[in-house]
């Protein structure tokens, strides 16, 4: 199982760093000629159902007029529910089980945080998915060699936008929301017109400094549906001269495909129907 384990403490993540600055990376834009095919799940399908009514997210999210404003208040909503500890992995990426252990006490890593976000987010009615971050030497890096978040489909603004439940962080370019690959190339370029959205006190300043080593390699999963059984395929963004990522914290990577291209990895989403039989509830929440 694919874990981000680091020795650091949250308050750590927030020291003074002295990175070089990096350049823009460089992607392509047309598509690639076989493509991939994303899957996403509707609303609708019982185990999402089942999630959006246990917790009462409609209420999370009442009075949120728009897409982003829904994004924001279920990230809040997750911050809210569960402790960062980055040693301690649950083993599992159902959200049901991550919120159970949450309530018994239990600290979870970067990987819970998305994994229950994109739950949330995906129930009421915005897809999202899983999104691992991995610095440049993530394969021979023994710990601390990436971070886990969400990309959330914003369907009134028609883009993708990242979103960091566990410090409950949205970053903004010139106040409008942005990728992780449209945050690092504004983190090169224009790095004054950056900004967060959210409800905690952390700053601007010292979550790009921390997260920008990990802004090279993007991958996430292929099957984001809930309540089957999922492929466990991935796909991985790679800048153009990158070499392809085979292993991550010195532990191979099975099932990835691999991209340079943008407009492959960022294709809009579109719901696959789930089959007419009922499946039971994978405990490795649904591919996330």
């Amino acid at each position: 199982m694919l874990t981000f384990s680091s020795s650091t403490t949250q308050a750590q993540f927030f020291a003074a760093l002295n990175e070089p600055s990096e350049p823009a990376l460089e992607f392509e834009a047309t598509p690639d000629a076989a493509g991939y095919a994303f899957q996403y799940s509707s609303p609708n399908t019982d185990y999402l159902i089942q999630f959006r009514e246990m917790y009462g997210l409609d209420e999370a999210i009442q009075g949120a007029d728009t897409d982003l404003e829904r994004v924001q208040a279920l990230s809040k909503w997750v911050h809210n529910r569960l402790e960062h500890d980055g040693r301690q992995d649950l083993q599992t990426r159902d959200a049901f089980a991550i919120l159970r252990a949450a309530m018994l006490g239990k600290s979870v890593q970067c990987v819970e945080f998305g994994a229950v976000l994109t739950t949330a987010l995906n129930a009421v009615g915005i897809p999202a998915r899983p999104l691992y971050l991995k610095a440049p030497d993530a394969d021979t890096r023994a710990s601390a060699g990436g971070h886990a978040l969400t990309e959330a489909w914003l369907p009134d603004q028609g883009k993708w936008i990242m979103v960091d439940s566990q410090f409950d962080i949205v970053p903004l370019l010139s106040g409008q929301p942005v990728n992780a690959v449209e945050l690092q190339q504004a983190l090169a370029t224009t790095p004054k017109l950056l900004s967060i959205s959210t409800s905690t006190e952390a700053t601007s300043k010292s979550y790009f400094r921390w997260l920008k080593p990990y802004l090279y390699y993007f991958d996430t999963v292929l099957d984001n549906r809930f309540g089957v059984k999922t492929a466990t395929t991935g796909l991985m963004l790679l800048p153009e001269g990158a070499k392809k990522l085979l292993s991550f914290q010195r532990r191979k990577l099975s099932g990835m495909r691999y991209t340079h291209s943008l407009t492959t990895f960022y294709a809009p989403p579109t719901t696959v129907p789930l089959p007419a039989a009922k499946a039971e509830y994978s405990t490795n929440g649904g591919g996330q």
